[in-house]
């Protein structure tokens, strides 16, 4: 929160109340210091990561995702996108039109899980996928072609190749017997063959992070960083090879899937937590776990800020001491009343309403104070998320033995796009802390579906560029044999 923004926030406040407030939101507010050290510290776990004996232990796991560049703008064609990721799943049929250096979604379906599905076998799950697949190939008249297809699967898995992606753990309600420790792509293809009424051509496993630096990355070359802030948070950026210790090879760059969400659950952030971010881990479904995404993304902000303004009315310093039974319920102050709090003009007509909402009797100086906790708890998550994205910034500098880098950020989720303020703050603390790096922003469209189908395109690509490669190299040998 800029120092203008903060006293505009404080206007309307009691003193004596003010004090007491500023006193709970104190350990909110974290110095440029302090963020520069957490960047150090963020550095320091990318390198264990990235280190081939030190990965099992860092905390964030920098994933290689076997994307070895971005779009160059000469890919074309039309490709198949799977997106699954909850209990629905997408299908789309994607164009790369290279002449207009578009990437257009020409029509998509989606298609439900049942829930007895999503603990049924395996392989009925990915029959269902198939003939789902099937039924839309149909409808776009596109039997016969065997097209590629990006295949978004956002559960956690070990991914081997750009078409092997072993799956770690079910996660989101799904547990499908014989899938855990298998190669999610041989199943899908297995089950596309037993079906054998169309085929698909190369697939490629796409990251949700990946998609979106992906899908932007058609519009912008220079796209080489994708983030996204929304119920959760990640990142993921061009490494260059030399560091990638788990992977063959030191030339060129490799997309690395930081899952930077998990920074912390080595206990290096346990002096910036505070007692409320203490309170949302042991009440989440994994303690311990993503300590850097419950500071920052929208599963939680909202239930950081109910149990400030819970502990605000225990004390007796907003709505008369009388908390309501809505406001003691977790998970009732959701991350969406903050933006509507925050917005300029509307934002304390916006706080009545759901104040009024959730059974509270409050006074103007309440609503000022709940706008105060709001700003404070959205402006250290962009702040925290302009740390992290310094950190990814300075070190591709650093690595590319650059006086100044200048590159592109696509973004997707629900806290950067619809958040007032978070955008600006984010973008503010990534020019303190990374000064020698230019970064822009694009927001992307459809990361999921076109980014998938993006990361096929370049695949395609690179396979046919190193297939010519070792055409030509044949060649060279093939005279070197005759002059002997």
């Amino acid at each position: 929160m800029s120092g203008e923004m903060a006293m505009l926030h404080m206007d309307g406040i009691p003193p004596d109340k003010l004090s007491q407030v500023q006193t709970h939101l104190q350990p909110f507010h974290l110095s440029l210091e302090k963020l520069a050290d957490i960047s150090c510290r963020l550095n320091k776990s990318l390198i264990l990561g990235l280190g081939k004996h030190s990965h099992h232990r860092a905390a964030v796991k920098m994933l290689p995702t076997f994307v070895r560049a971005t779009p160059d703008g000469t890919e074309k064609g039309d490709f198949l996108a799977l997106d699954l990721g909850g209990t629905n799943f997408r299908v789309l049929h994607v164009r790369v039109c290279e002449d207009e250096q578009q990437v257009l979604k020409m029509d998509s379906q989606i298609c439900s899980i049942p829930q007895e599905m999503m603990l049924g076998p395996g392989e009925q799950l990915f029959d269902h996928i198939a003939s789902c697949l099937s039924d839309f190939i149909d409808a776009q008249n596109l039997k016969g072609q065997t097209l590629p297809l990006g295949f978004t699967f956002s559960f956690p898995c070990e991914q081997l190749e750009i078409d092997k992606s072993i799956l770690i753990r079910w996660t989101k309600g799904f547990n499908c017997s014989g899938v855990e420790g298998e190669d999610v792509v041989k199943l899908l293809k297995d089950a596309v063959h037993r079906r054998g009424d169309y085929d698909i051509g190369s697939v490629a496993m796409v990251n949700d992070t990946v998609g979106t630096m992906m899908s932007c990355g058609y519009r912008d070359q220079s796209c080489e960083i994708g983030m996204i802030i929304g119920t959760g948070t990640n990142a993921c950026y061009m490494e260059e090879m030399k560091n990638v210790k788990r992977v063959a090879g030191e030339d060129g760059r490799m997309c690395i899937n930081t899952e930077w969400g998990g920074f912390g659950d080595d206990h290096s952030l346990r002096d910036i937590l505070t007692e409320f971010d203490l309170m949302v881990d042991n009440m989440s479904i994994n303690p311990g776990v993503h300590i850097f995404e419950k500071m920052i993304s929208g599963m939680y902000l909202g239930e950081i800020v109910r149990l400030v303004l819970v502990r605000l009315t225990e004390d007796k310093v907003l709505f008369q001491g009388q908390i309501s039974s809505a406001l003691k319920t977790p998970g009732s102050f959701q991350t969406k009343f903050i933006s509507e709090i925050e917005e300029e003009d509307a934002g304390l007509e916006n706080a009545q309403n759901i104040l009024t909402q959730l059974e509270l009797k409050w006074d103007p100086g309440d609503v000022r104070v709940v706008r105060l906790v709001c700003d404070t708890v959205s402006s250290r998550s962009a702040r925290l998320c302009g740390a992290a994205l310094a950190t990814i910034a300075n070190r591709m500098r650093t690595s590319r033995g650059l006086d100044h880098l200048k590159t592109t950020v696509g973004v997707d989720g629900t806290v950067y796009r619809k958040h007032p303020n978070f955008s600006d703050e984010l973008q503010a603390t990534v020019r303190l802390l990374a000064p020698r790096c230019s970064l822009s922003f694009l927001v992307s469209e459809d990361g999921s579906g076109k980014g998938a189908a993006m990361v096929t395109a370049v695949a395609q690509r690179l396979a046919l560029q190193s297939r010519l490669l070792d055409e030509s190299e044949g060649e060279d040998d093939d005279e070197e044999e005759e002059e002997k």
